[in-house]
């Protein structure tokens, strides 16, 4: 590493929230697999740098009855450099991960929030799973963050499997929201300066199906496990207390279900789901006789208390496990326990290579398996899927036998071939003992990932072109100007000038923006046909879109399009405003994705009927009126003046440290409230009833004049040095 002012600063982001500092709950659910595992473990691993000063583990926070308390902990210290951050969105109910899309937009608002309220942006961001590489995505285009990702699985390999296994495209969009995570694995390729992969496989087979695959972006750094919790069963070690209370409890545990304890254990552990094939090894263990009376079999598939308060994926998985044990009748020789702590797990895989038993990974698709690599540095041979990571570890480590797990017989066969034979059980044990520690060491790990993580700061020497500038400015910002363009800031060729000159020479912590009723390729025309300083956000069409300046263009807030979406529903306004013979069609370049704009061609009582038309079919949308004849349909949620309090929140800027400027209806909402308000001198009458109002000031000038006015009224540009050097 080459030398820096300071250690780095790294956020590794893990979304769904079923993560603490220790005690893992590994498989309560589909959410707490090796992927969970993993992060803490790396960031542990990481800290132990001298190069690294602070890591955050950034999660969901979740107060839910149903899980752990410490998930409802806002920051949760797991050593002197290492915080778990909880950001709280969609709630405080515990959400499994396929079901957060529509919740991640809230996530990114609440994180740059926080990060508001740090010293420094962090020096590098990594996502784990598809889910937080969305997040990430939005974070590294405002900020430019150098940004890695790892992606633990993927959407697209996913759904080729789940089609060729018999599930429908619709059960698979429904149970997966599987477009969703493809799209945002698209523009996690894109934009991710690095991706992780446990195999060169998994860079072919499966990121090579994307459309905006680049194989350069691609480093392949295979997972680690702590060898100091993970050793072998035959290693003379004195046992600790803990120890002995979890070998007890494990052993007791099996003998509740196995017959004959002194068989060799067939260990499975992992999630319930379907994709895992947990059905597969039961089918392949209960057609064979001879498995059946040479050793035991005990599947760990997550923590449970009653199926039927499971989620419904697991809720199915575990069911068929109990209607297949009925089946093949195994009672006496399968067990199904119904909890596995993360600090149970390594004593399991010693029980399991101390009966001279077999480990075996029967998932239908397997980006890496970490437990392949736990089993081996406990000294238990292994039988796995012939499919992504299992190959390269078998390859790695000599440890074991990969199947076509599709035919349960192969799956049976191969168990048997390594129970059958003893020199051939000592061969695979000793060859992962002795060689995983080369392959699969947290220290080997750290250094490839900090060596590359390297050559990204290197190569970032440039500003990355996907950055939106005003990101960063955005987070400097103490105060914001935000003014409507038409008749506000138009209107006066001087007093524009002179409007221009104040913003120019405004204080570096002091933002600008404009609100208007146009769209915003008109604004951007208006505003550069009177040659007036380009804002660093336009909210656009009445409210309905923000865009932020990048370079010389605008991008469009997605995270605003999110927040406003629900319930809208612009085609039935179409069906009951369109019948109205007093409301004429604005043309189609001012109808947009979140506004419909009709013209008052009649009375202005006639507006009345067509608010009682929509009040009655229940349609939830904000009706503005301008001028008495442009009407403006919005989602619920959107208007200038919640885009602006939105723009508050998000960017943590008080709304008292925000001036507003206006001269017509659909100026109001963002004129009232705690916002500072100017009304220019040449506003319509709609806005009279506001007068005497606390903190709107009605100018005396007109137009930009006006403006000038209420910002000298309000003294919003005094300690402007102040500001400046804060």
């Amino acid at each position: 590493m080459s030398e820096r002012k300071r250690g780095l600063y790294v956020q590794l982001y893990n979304i769904h929230g079923l993560l603490k500092s220790k005690d893992l709950e590994l498989g309560r659910d589909i959410d707490t697999g090796g992927q969970t595992k993993y992060v803490l473990e790396f960031a542990k691993s990481l800290s132990e740098w001298d190069s690294i000063e602070k890591i955050e583990i950034m999660t969901r926070y979740i107060a839910d009855k149903s899980v752990s308390e410490i998930y409802s902990q806002k920051i949760e210290k797991v050593n002197d450099k290492v915080d778990i951050i909880r950001i709280r969105c969609g709630g405080t109910k515990y959400i499994r991960k396929e079901m957060l899309w529509d919740y991640l937009e809230e996530f990114v608002d609440k994180t740059i929030k926080y990060l508001k309220t740090q010293e420094r942006l962090p020096d590098l961001i990594h996502s784990h799973y598809a889910d937080a590489g969305y997040v990430c995505t939005q974070l590294t285009r405002f900020f430019g963050i150098p940004f890695i990702h790892t992606g633990h699985s993927l959407g697209r390999p996913k759904k080729d499997s789940l089609l060729n296994n018999n599930f429908s495209i619709e059960e698979i969009e429904k149970r997966y929201n599987i477009s969703k995570r493809i799209k945002a694995e698209e523009l996690t390729i894109f934009y991710a300066d690095k991706i992780i992969t446990s195999t060169n496989a998994e860079i072919k087979n499966q990121y090579g199906i994307y459309e905006n695959f680049s194989e350069e972006k691609f480093s392949v750094i295979p997972p680690s496990i702590s060898l100091e919790k993970f050793y072998a069963f035959n290693l003379k070690r004195e046992w600790t207390p803990d120890e002995k209370v979890i070998r007890f409890s494990l052993q007791e545990e099996l003998w509740r279900f196995f017959t004959n304890l002194n068989k060799p254990i067939i260990l499975a552990l992992c999630r319930p789901e379907k994709v895992k094939n947990i059905g597969g090894l039961i089918q392949a263990y209960g057609e064979s006789k001879e498995l059946q009376e040479k050793a035991n079999l005990a599947i760990y598939a997550g923590i449970r208390k009653d199926i039927k308060e499971m989620p419904d994926l697991a809720r199915e998985v575990l069911t068929d496990m109990l209607l297949l044990m009925d089946k093949y009748n195994l009672y006496g020789k399968m067990a199904i326990p119904k909890t596995n702590f993360e600090n149970e797990i390594p004593e399991l895989y010693r029980l399991a290579a101390e009966s001279s038993g077999v480990f075996v990974n029967s998932a239908f698709t397997e980006n890496f398996g970490i437990t392949l690599i736990e089993s081996a540095a406990s000294g238990l041979p292994i039988v796995a899927t012939d499919d992504g990571g299992p190959r390269d570890i078998v390859k790695n480590l000599n440890n074991g036998i990969l199947v076509d797990v599709k035919e349960p017989k192969n799956i049976s066969d191969a168990i048997l071939k390594i129970l059958d034979d003893n020199n051939l059980w000592k061969k695979y044990s000793q060859n992962g003992v002795s060689t995983v520690e080369k392959y699969y060491s947290w220290k080997a790990h750290t250094n490839m990932y900090l060596e590359f993580v390297n050559n990204i700061f290197e190569k970032r020497k440039i500003v990355p072109k996907t950055f939106i500038e005003t990101g960063r400015k955005f987070l400097n910002y103490k105060k914001l100007i935000i003014l409507d363009i038409d008749e506000t800031i138009t209107g006066n060729e001087k007093a524009i000038e002179s409007l221009k000159n104040l913003l120019i020479n405004k204080s570096a912590n002091i933002g600008f923006g404009v609100a208007t009723g146009r769209t915003i390729e008109s604004a951007i025309k208006i505003l550069k046909e009177i040659k007036f300083v380009m804002p660093d956000v336009i909210i656009s069409s009445v409210g309905s879109e923000i865009y932020y300046k990048s370079g010389d263009e605008y991008e469009y807030s997605t995270s605003w399009a999110a927040h406003i979406q629900s319930s809208w529903k612009p085609r039935k306004i179409r069906e009951l405003l369109d019948r109205l013979s007093f409301l004429e069609l604005q043309p189609k370049e001012n109808q947009r994705e979140f506004k419909v704009s009709y013209n008052l061609i009649g009375k202005k009582d006639d507006i009345k009927k067509a608010v009682d038309l929509i009040r009655v079919n229940k349609i939830k949308t904000n009706l503005i009126i301008s001028h008495d004849v442009y009407i403006d349909l919005l989602p619920f949620r959107a208007s200038k003046g919640r885009a602006i309090r939105y723009l508050s929140y998000r960017w943590n800027i008080p709304l008292d440290s925000i001036l507003v400027g206006g001269d017509s209806g659909n100026d109001e909402d963002m004129l009232t409230g705690e916002l500072l308000g100017v009304v220019v001198g040449n506003h319509t009458k709609e806005l009279d009833k506001l007068k005497g109002r606390r903190r709107i000031y009605f100018a005396e000038n007109k137009n930009a004049a006006g403006i000038i006015e209420g910002i000298e009224y309000y003294k919003f540009m005094e300690n402007k040095e102040r500001l400046d050097n804060e």
